[in-house]
């Protein structure tokens, strides 16, 4: 690890003490420091546990964050074979902050389209960290549409802090772009599914997650905005995101009580950052449960259900 998140700061300091004391004795030192450092282990472990186990949505929000949480790419490079990218929009540009194309999922030709954040200085820049630009919307589209029309099932990986609200992304219709790309996932006839993986924020996350299914990582977090811009329009204050975060019920588990999303998808302990080999199986496994349970469906009844399911979100909740 070598981001720690600020609640972890107590963790960042045991595990440093245990990193220092096998450092020592690699370093021939003589000092035999297997039980110290083993000790140490233990008791991270716990404190681990004890910091996830009852997180708290701010936290939920720091974790869904995290740098090296794995982002789209990777889970493509993981999990989808014959992976070809399809660029542009076909009108102006492409966009780097949403990447797509033909794949197979095991022996299954899929469509996967996700929001890319990068990983470094240089990605991150380039992906404008996640926030598409009409043109990225427009892609999907023509992806979804080509889907479509040779009946590939469409995958989506979301995670992005919502969409780039930039003059020039304005200029070039960017509420527009994002409306159409929301109704070309209600109109498609094939099996739309969406996993959240990060970030799901605001009309940018919907325009990709308007799904038959909607899986969720056991940390991240879908909402209408962010908790900082959430406090700083009710609070005119961004410091008090923590009470936003309460208030918004954008954790997973609140979302499965609203009837926004279908299924959690466990994390490893301490977030999917610390294994995210076995975070992103979980999520292959999700994919591939959620297109077998619409597997022999029709276009109408695929049409019709996805409709119908947003129709009614939000029931399940206010009825409890």
């Amino acid at each position: 690890m070598t981001n720690y998140l600020d609640f972890e700061k107590p963790l960042a300091e045991i595990e440093g003490k245990a990193a220092e004391l096998r450092a020592m004795a690699l370093a021939g030192e003589g000092v035999d420091v297997d039980a110290e450092a083993g000790a140490l282990d233990t008791k991270a472990a716990q404190m681990l546990r004890d910091l996830y186990k009852d997180l708290t949505p701010w936290r939920k929000c720091q974790v869904a964050r995290h740098p090296e949480r794995p982002h789209c790419r990777d889970y493509i490079s993981a999990l989808f074979t014959e992976y070809t990218p399809l660029a542009g929009d076909r009108n102006f540009a492409d966009d780097h902050a949403v990447m797509g194309g033909l794949a197979r999922l095991g022996d299954r030709p899929v469509m996967v389209i996700g929001h890319e954040k990068g990983n470094d200085t240089k990605s991150r820049i380039e992906r404008n960290f996640g926030m598409a630009r009409p043109e990225g919307y427009r892609k999907a589209i023509r992806l979804m549409e080509m889907a479509g029309k040779f009946g590939l099932p469409v995958v989506t990986l979301v995670d992005t802090p919502g969409a780039y609200p930039g003059k020039g992304a304005e200029e070039r219709g960017q509420s527009e772009a994002i409306a159409r790309s929301t109704e070309a996932c209600l109109s498609i006839g094939v099996p739309l599914v969406s996993v959240i993986i990060g970030e799901g924020g605001s009309g940018g996350a919907v325009a990709f997650a308007t799904a038959n299914r909607i899986a969720m990582l056991e940390h991240s977090v879908y909402s209408v905005i962010s908790p900082e811009g959430c406090a700083s329009i009710l609070w005119k204050d961004a410091e008090k995101m923590r009470e936003a975060a309460e208030a918004l019920r954008l954790t997973a588990q609140d979302l499965i009580k609203l009837g926004v999303a279908d299924r959690i998808i466990e994390e490893p302990m301490g977030g999917a950052h610390r294994a995210p080999s076995e975070a992103i199986a979980s999520v292959g496994r999700a994919i591939t449960s959620m297109l077998a349970e619409l597997d022999g469906k029709s276009p109408k009844v695929l049409i019709r259900t996805r409709r119908e399911k947003f129709l009614n979100i939000g029931a399940k909740g206010l009825a409890a």
